[in-house]
């Protein structure tokens, strides 16, 4: 049995080169790596293309890469929260494939599975389907790439789009716990794009909050097998933010429900 535990977050990234592609789990900011994310930002890499849901926040997450622009081009669902995002974006400093979550998510989960593509309704009769999405700007505003068609075929009486598979170089995770042969464990939310992205790369590395011995964690209670993992650190507790923080407003004084 192969000990995947690597001393750092710097060594485990160590060779995520300029020009790689990067699977990033999270959704929002909860579950992101933020130790690998920044472990790649200290080491200078750039031209860097990102498979995530969104791009973090402008001072958060991938945000962090995007900033200094390390960041050439994405593939997202979600890219809302991000002021930098949509001026590099606009200014044609940034490649957007914007892509419809499920299939995302798909893309991934196939592409950790073997599968090269797959037929799906959703983008259907849109640009996702029939192309023309601007996916990058030049200086003066016109679109430089836009998306290409994709074959449509009908299955039932049903049309579909075919969608290709994602393979990154890299898929970076964060996980609840985590043992040194790779298995993994998420904690409630935090399980939404981190085993997809675990899936999918061809390199995948895994930040765990805590490092247990193999055997500690109970087989039916593991989300991504060891198989797909092949290096470990122990990033301890991450600080962990919230995109937006809603609390309801202060009750006056001498308010309140029943027994106040």
């Amino acid at each position: 049995m192969i000990n995947k535990v690597v001393a750092s977050a710097a060594e485990a990234v160590a060779d995520v080169r300029d020009g790689a592609s990067l699977a990033v789990g999270g959704f929002g900011l909860c579950g992101i790596p933020v130790a690998l994310i920044q472990a790649v930002h200290d080491a200078g890499t750039t031209d860097l293309e990102t498979i995530s849901n969104n791009c973090g926040v402008d001072d958060w997450g991938l945000g962090v890469l995007l900033r200094d622009g390390r960041i050439r081009r994405t593939i997202s669902s979600y890219v809302g929260e991000n002021k930098e995002f949509a001026r590099q974006y606009l200014a044609g400093e940034l490649e957007v494939v914007l892509t419809p979550q499920g299939t995302l998510a798909e893309k991934l989960r196939a592409g950790g599975a073997g599968i090269p593509a797959f037929y799906t309704p959703a983008g259907v009769g849109t640009q996702v389907s029939e192309g023309g999405l601007p996916q990058k700007y030049d200086a003066e505003g016109n679109v430089a790439i836009a998306s290409e068609p994709k074959e449509v075929r009908s299955f039932g009486g049903e049309d579909y789009v075919l969608e290709e598979s994602l393979r990154p170089d890299f898929g970076l995770v964060h996980a609840w716990r985590g043992d040194r042969l790779g298995n993994l464990v998420f904690h409630v939310t935090a399980m939404n794009f981190n085993p997809l992205c675990a899936m999918a790369g061809r390199i995948t590395i895994a930040e765990v909050e805590e490092l247990v011995d193999p055997g500690e964690l109970d087989p039916q209670q593991i989300h991504t097998p060891g198989i797909f993992v092949q290096r470990v650190v122990v990033a301890g507790n991450v600080e962990k933010r919230i995109e937006k923080r809603t609390v309801a407003a202060p009750l006056p004084a001498g308010a309140g429900g029943e027994g106040n």
